[in-house]
This record gives C-alpha cells, structure tokens and sequence, in this order.
C-alpha cells in the first residue's frame, strides 16, 4: 500500500514539473490578435494614434488613417505583430498625448482611450 502512494505521489510531482516547465512556452507562443479595436472616450476628436513594437529596433505595427470623433470606434490592422508588447502613442486635437508603454496586446483587444 504505502509504495503505491509513493508512486502516486511521484507521477503527481512529475506532472506538476512537465506542467510548470510547459508554461514559459505557452507564454512565449501567445500572439497578438490580427486587429485591435480603439474606442476614443474623450470628447475632443483623437488625431493620431500609433502602435509600435517595444525595444531597440521599435517598428510601427499600426496607425490611425484618420481623425477618430469622439465617442466612436475603430478596428486597426497590426502588420506583422510580433510578442505581446506594445507601445502606444495618440494625439488628441486639444494637444493631449496619450502614452502607453508595455501594453499587454495579447490580453488586451480594445484600447479605451480616456481622460
């Protein structure tokens, strides 16, 4: 009896290793979805908004074509995602900037842009 629960025990403590071990290639292999929505809810328009790779070699991934009104909603396109992290710029019409760096796109699929 006892050397079937130590059995047990030790293909439960495999399992739990192969499982853990398993996780960081999860993590690795999570991908961005092929567009983001934007909503602008502030009340002044949004006139730019850019969505860029993080690092040394940052690459744009995804842009405003055009002013974005207040209360509206857009879906953007990312060419070419590569990782989960992103930075993100948007200019409102009033000057304001919107600054976001490290935004998680793999969880995140709608951006609410704020006061």
């Amino acid at each position: 009896m006892r050397i079937q629960h130590v059995i047990s025990a030790g293909l439960i403590g495999a399992s739990a290793s192969l499982c853990l071990a398993a996780l960081p290639a999860l993590a690795q292999s999570a991908r961005p979805p092929g567009q983001i929505k934007i909503t602008n809810a502030r009340t002044v328009p949004l006139n730019t908004l850019e969505i860029a790779t993080t690092g040394e070699q940052a690459r744009l991934v995804a842009k405003l074509a055009k002013p974005l009104a207040p209360g509206k909603s857009v879906s953007l396109k990312l060419s070419k995602p590569a990782g989960c992290t992103y930075y993100i710029l948007g200019r409102f019409e009033d000057e304001v900037e919107s600054d976001n760096d490290g935004v998680d796109l793999c969880r995140e699929k709608t951006l609410r842009l704020t006061d």
